[in-house]
């Protein structure tokens, strides 16, 4: 494994091995030197259903995974922020969009590739958008022109189709965990 915790000084080469930390169920690397327990836990996808004048802000990736695909703004948490501010950070990165977050509009819980996902509602401040680094293109959709059939992740869909839900409502409880994210119309999944 290679070491990467440069939260401290280490005056050692660390050697790890797997194994149960006291009081602990799950085996995790531990430092034989020092004892220090690298946990892996899920990773947190923060991102923003965004409206201007009722069209719905969408990318389309330039990266992998999905490259080609369209998608809402939304990626990995950075240290030291909110989910909010890191729906707003990627829709500034994905779609040089100036985003006002709303409220929360669901959390999926993605067990097969360890992450949690959250999409809030929000506003563009403007109607300025460009395609960021990350991003070919972007546009603004009315729900009728949303691409279905070239959407890059099962929780686009699902956050797409509960904003669609509950479009009108000011109070909402957050979108319920899909029953079978391998059901999601138009993805087929391979292993």
């Amino acid at each position: 494994m290679v070491f990467q915790d440069k939260s401290r000084d280490y005056n050692h080469a660390p050697l790890f091995s797997k194994r149960a930390p006291d009081n602990d169920t799950f085996t995790r690397d531990i430092c034989d030197t020092c004892g220090f327990i690298d946990y892996v836990n899920p990773k947190i996808v923060a991102g923003v259903v965004a409206l201007w004048e009722g069209k719905i802000l969408m990318c389309r990736r330039d990266i992998e995974p999905r490259k080609g695909f369209w998608t809402l703004p939304a990626g990995f948490m950075e240290q030291l922020e909110t989910t909010q501010q890191g729906a707003a950070r990627e829709a500034k990165e994905e779609a040089c969009a100036d985003v006002e977050i709303g409220p929360l509009l669901a959390i999926y819980n993605v067990e097969r590739i360890s992450q949690v996902q959250i999409f809030y509602r929000g506003d563009l401040r403007s109607p300025d958008i460009a395609a960021g680094d990350e991003t070919v293109e972007v546009a603004l959709l009315d729900w009728e022109e949303i691409p279905w059939a070239e959407l890059a992740f099962p929780s686009v869909y699902w956050a797409l189709k509960y904003f669609h839900e509950t479009r009108d409502m000011e109070n909402f409880p957050p979108a319920p965990q899909p029953e079978d994210w391998l059901a999601t119309p138009g993805f087929k999944y391979t292993g």
